[in-house]
């Protein structure tokens, strides 16, 4: 196919991308835009627009989403972690749990004062959450959005597992309250309702690619699926387009079909934290030991690529519930009384399970006294140093799943469950990514996750504090009856801590807490390691900050060394936020927008 020039390559087309591909195109229709996907379309599909359907992008079959497998690591005992990206256009705002959350302000003041990012604080982003969302639900708060294209509620439900878990916690927890806001930018450490990306009105996951980019076909925004960027093409240090191949599409003798496409103004890299960095070392821009590896000549001498490799880390304990709480249970497992029920009132109301994600309470918390008691030494210098003069910062966020989403729901009885699980906010550890391959775009990266590493320990005695949190909100829930065994520790017969499978009901309010001996918190510690997930919060490998500091952009996102060539998706935050990093993304997408559309003349406002 012969090539095509464009003003401007979008290389990916996930959250960031189409954010700030639409803003363009809307705010300039004669703008010729083009974003190369490597995933499929998501326009008008179910598994896209209900939002209950989130559920069935883990089964990596139906090619929604990647996994890209580390190293194995002794720290995750001994084997590879495996880490998934959503892969279609969108993104994962396209095939995430529909999870609302945003940072808190000293997340972004850090960017703009540690990290010397002029434009990037709290007081220049806060804005730019508002212009992107309209929220549905009652506020009085200046904060948040009524006329943004995504759209913000609680979803169609209010399942018995959120409402039980506030109450629970209300009444256990005598040092925390509940608050209005879970995502307030301010304030944390109280328990409240979960938003989500999902519409009141139509109960339908609202995200960017039907909100930002299938609404502006009309313009010259076009979009290519199944296209893998291989490499961008430079005149001098000016890049002028990107080579891309067919994902997995090979000629005869193994090389893959090259098509190049131009770029007159810009080529921004949108891949995500994985496909950023490679790109740029396939490209000849990163650290030039590890190019030399490569065979890659190098072009611009850029050794943080790839590196400062920044996740949150989780861990989500299961349970039994009753058979008469409402879970998402039977449409996971595609039970037809079920489906037809809830589909009935989806049609005629817009509401129910059909229109929700099963997540509906939580808090972000921050440790009291007493748990930093438990925390103990290890935690001591990040609560100290990190934690404790920035009042807005949790260290780890809980929340409630009513029922247990699965790529294969036939592996699991066919029962009610449950989860109150947690997720670390700001994990220690770091790792790394790089390119597999000079020539194969196709080929994995060479990924070290690197969770579970922090030389303190701070993130293992973290993991442990949060597990018993959750379990002893779990087991007092009056839904409670019993815990999954393939899914929790093996803790000693006879011990404090002993898993009861099957249980009549739960504990009181009242009852005292689980005590761990020593035992049972190094068993803790081996299931933690073995069964530690990450979540889809990949983030920072080309961070930032400053060239010296091991950066790899400038706070107007352009990459060192090079004219012409952006970075905009999550891997150029330089640190990590208080929050699934959906909203993130879409602000980066926003600011992304602005950043170029000054840079060409363009005036988008906030």
């Amino acid at each position: 196919m012969a090539s095509q020039t464009y003003d401007i390559v979008f290389a990916g087309g996930g959250t960031t991308a189409c954010v700030a591909a639409g803003r363009l195109a809307a705010a300039d229709p004669s703008l010729k835009i083009l974003i190369l996907e490597a995933g499929g379309q998501t326009k008008g599909l179910d598994a896209h627009i209900l939002p209950y359907r989130y559920y069935s992008h883990l089964n990596l079959a139906n090619g929604t989403i990647s996994s890209t497998a580390s190293v194995p690591s002794a720290a995750v005992g001994g084997r590879p972690a495996a880490v998934l990206s959503g892969r279609c256009v969108g993104g994962g705002s396209s095939v995430n749990g529909t999870m609302y959350a945003r940072p808190s302000a000293s997340d972004f003041d850090d960017w703009k004062n540690i990290y010397e990012n002029a434009g990037w604080g709290s007081a220049d982003l806060t804005p730019l959450f508002s212009k992107m969302e309209t929220y549905q639900e009652q506020s009085d708060r200046t904060t948040h959005g009524c006329d943004g294209p995504l759209k913000i509620s609680y979803g169609g439900h209010f399942d018995d597992v959120g409402k039980q878990f506030l109450d629970v916690a209300m009444a256990y927890d005598e040092e925390r309250g509940q608050i209005d806001d879970l995502s307030d930018f301010h304030e944390c450490n109280g328990y409240a309702r979960w938003a989500k990306f999902i519409d009141k009105n139509t109960g339908t996951r609202s995200d960017v690619a039907h909100h930002y980019v299938y609404n502006n076909e009309n313009r010259d925004l076009d979009i290519e699926p199944g296209r893998q960027v291989k490499r961008v093409l430079f005149k001098g240090s000016k890049a002028i387009g990107v080579e891309h191949v067919d994902v997995g599409a090979t000629q005869v003798g193994g090389d893959q079909i090259v098509r190049t496409t131009y770029a007159s103004r810009l080529v921004v890299l949108a891949a995500g934290a994985f496909g950023s960095p490679t790109i740029l070392e396939r490209s000849g821009v990163g650290n030039p030991e590890l190019l030399s590896k490569l065979g890659v000549p190098v072009k611009v001498d850029l050794p943080g690529v790839g590196e400062d490799y920044q996740n949150h880390t989780a861990l989500f304990p299961v349970s039994y519930a009753s058979e008469q709480t409402d879970t998402q249970d039977g449409l996971i497992g595609g039970e037809p009384e079920e489906l037809a029920k809830w589909l009935e009132m989806w049609h005629t109301e817009g509401k129910g399970l059909i229109a929700h994600n099963g997540i509906d309470a939580g808090i972000k918390m921050r440790p009291t006294e007493a748990d930093l008691k438990v925390l103990g030494a290890p935690f001591e210098k990040k609560w100290q140093t990190y934690f404790k003069n920035a009042p807005d910062k949790a260290v780890m966020l809980i929340m409630t799943m009513a029922g247990l989403p699965t790529g294969d729901p036939a592996s699991l009885p066919p029962r009610k469950y449950f989860v109150v699980g947690f997720i670390l906010l700001y994990p220690s550890s770091r790792g790394s990514v790089h390119a597999g391959s000079a020539e194969d775009a196709n080929a994995p990266h060479n990924f070290d996750a690197g969770f579970l590493t922090d030389e303190h320990g701070a993130d293992l005695a973290t993991m442990k504090w949060g597990y018993k949190k959750c379990r002893e909100f779990a087991r007092r829930m009056p839904l409670f009856r019993g815990e999954y065994l393939p899914m929790t520790p093996k803790f000693a017969r006879g011990s404090d801590a002993e898993i009861k499978e099957a249980v009549e009901g739960p504990v009181a309010i009242d009852a005292p807490d689980i005590i761990y001996d020593a035992e049972d918190d190094r068993e803790l510690e081996v299931f933690i390691k073995e069964n530690v997930p990450s979540v889809w919060h990949s983030l920072g490998t080309c961070a930032m900050k400053p060239r010296v500091r091991g950066g790899v952009v400038d706070a107007a996102l352009n990459v060192y060394g090079t004219e012409c060539l952006k970075v905009a998706d999550l891997s150029i935050a330089p640190a990590n936020v208080r929050a699934n990093t959906c909203s993130t993304a879409v602000v980066i997408g926003e600011k992304a927008a602005i950043i170029i559309g000054k840079e060409l003349g363009l005036k988008l406002t906030l």
